[in-house]
């Protein structure tokens, strides 16, 4: 500990008794540090919140507050339950140094003063205070690169996610277009679903962005379609159907792995969630697991039916693009059946807002 950092230690001494007090004033300033003086507890707190010192000795035997009162308050405050309390009291009895320690206190010292005692003591848990600032502070900025490592291996998983979901994206032949739109409506009827009195509590704005985030993960599986398939422009027969119907479990199984590979989080679980479930139907007839109501998690629903209105107004190689009104009255045949009635509800109501 250099010269300059010695002065700058600040030790508050708390004692009723003038003489004492000034006692260990005179050996504090001979030792190079600043001297604090209070009369009593309720004192020292005024000057430990304003003038921050790093070591406090204090009397038990006080008015208004006394040290054990003193040492409890500070201990157990976050902000000062690292500084040092050092007892002095003229009772040696081995119940006052038990309770002293018990409530926080580091050390205790016996009236009368030994100045080199009281240096030794004090030099002590200075270097201690400092000794585990030091490590308090390494251990901040240690836990703080482990989160932005732990950061960046998320953020990794994302893009690699995000990569399967272009290439599977270019093998169905979706335009970039068409995630763009599916991502915005997302947020659009979330938005409107956040809002009302059946949802609020289910939608906050975390949800939200995260949901928008995992939306285009949606089929991702399709990575393992061929492409013969995805791009037919005719009606597939029932084997193709069937093989098609494989991309929910792929893609659900893709961010499986992935999970396993570290932290879960809310991401991931979504886009797992909507990966799997976004083919399941309100009735219980969609897939892969048959589904019903509210079994099926309520991002899936979102995705669903967002996804089958932004497919309805886009263009097909078999067909052209349906308007707004013309896609919500083909959907409004599925509602109870493909869709939640409450969400086909609010999308309409919102049709204005829609990309």
């Amino acid at each position: 500990m250099g010269e300059g950092a010695v002065k700058q230690n600040k030790i508050l001494i708390v004692d009723d008794v003038d003489t004492n007090r000034f006692l260990l004033r005179d050996i504090i300033t001979e030792m190079g540090y600043q001297p604090l003086l209070a009369t009593n507890g309720a004192q020292a707190l005024k000057i430990v919140e304003r003038l921050h010192p790093q070591l406090i000795i204090s009397d038990i035997a006080m008015p208004e507050m006394d040290g054990y009162e003193l040492c409890s308050f500070l201990k157990g405050d976050p902000l000062t339950r690292n500084i040092p309390i050092i007892f002095i009291s003229a009772y040696d009895n081995a119940e006052d140094i038990v309770k002293g320690f018990q409530l926080g206190g580091e050390d205790y010292v016996t009236k009368p003063f030994i100045p080199d005692i009281v240096k030794a003591r004090v030099n002590l848990h200075l270097q201690l205070f400092e000794t585990n600032r030091e490590l308090s502070e390494t251990n901040r900025l240690l836990q703080a690169s482990i989160q932005q490592q732990l950061h960046q291996i998320e953020e990794e998983k994302k893009n690699v996610l995000y990569a399967l979901t272009r290439v599977a994206r270019e093998n169905a032949a979706y335009d970039e277009k068409h995630m763009e739109r599916l991502c915005a409506n997302c947020r659009i009827l979330s938005e409107a679903m956040q809002l009302t009195k059946e949802y609020g509590a289910s939608i906050s704005d975390t949800y939200i962005d995260t949901m928008v985030l995992a939306a285009p993960l949606c089929d991702i599986g399709n990575i393992a379609i061929p492409t013969d398939i995805l791009q037919k422009k005719d009606y597939l027969d029932e084997e193709e159907r069937e093989i098609v119907r494989k991309h929910t479990t792929i893609g659900a199984k893709i961010i499986k792995d992935v999970q396993s590979l570290g932290e879960n989080n809310e991401f991931l679980q979504m886009s797992y969630d909507i990966a799997n479930a976004h083919h399941e139907r309100w009735d219980g007839t969609g897939y892969p697991n048959g589904l019903n109501g509210r079994e099926i998690p309520l991002a899936a629903q979102i995705v669903s039916i967002v996804g089958s209105y932004c497919a309805l107004t886009e263009e097909r190689a078999y067909r052209g693009a349906f308007s707004k009104d013309e896609a919500l009255n083909i959907m409004e045949e599925d509602v109870g059946i493909y869709f939640n009635p409450e969400i086909y509800k609010i999308l309409k109501m919102i049709k204005r807002q829609l990309k």
